[in-house]
């Protein structure tokens, strides 16, 4: 049995909000939480390390700044700043409300899921109540 053009274009889009959602979500699971260092301050701070590192005279304490400078380089390569939180959100605030009434997903779902009452908001999902 053959698929009609219009049943065909809803499966795309379903796929399609699938990812847009799934992608933001995502996003949203691995973002740091507030109070992460930025690029910029794990690289004064590895810079500092390493000029402690060439003066210092303890062998122990030379020892531990080793082990520091090898910790902020650690998180230096885990901040990803290539992330467009923005884009996502856009993306998701475009798809979740179709998505969400297809899949029967509660505004409460969203919200234990970790987005945002005002990106809900936008996205035109009301909040309901549980029953």
């Amino acid at each position: 049995m053959s698929l009609s053009d219009d049943h065909k274009a809803a499966l795309a889009k379903g796929r399609s909000e699938a990812r847009t959602v799934r992608a933001y979500l995502d996003a949203l699971a691995t973002k740091k939480p507030r109070g992460t260092a930025n690029p910029a301050t794990l690289k004064q701070r590895l810079e500092r390390l390493t000029e402690q590192i060439e003066t210092e005279q303890n062998s122990l304490k030379r020892l531990q700044l080793i082990q520091q400078r090898f910790d902020v380089e650690d998180k230096l390569k885990a901040v990803d700043d290539s992330v467009d939180y923005e884009a996502l959100q856009a993306a998701f605030v475009a798809a979740a409300a179709s998505y969400s009434e297809r899949k029967g997903i509660s505004y409460s779902a969203w919200r234990e899921a970790g987005v945002a009452p005002d990106v809900l908001k936008t996205a035109g999902i009301r909040r309901t109540r549980r029953t």
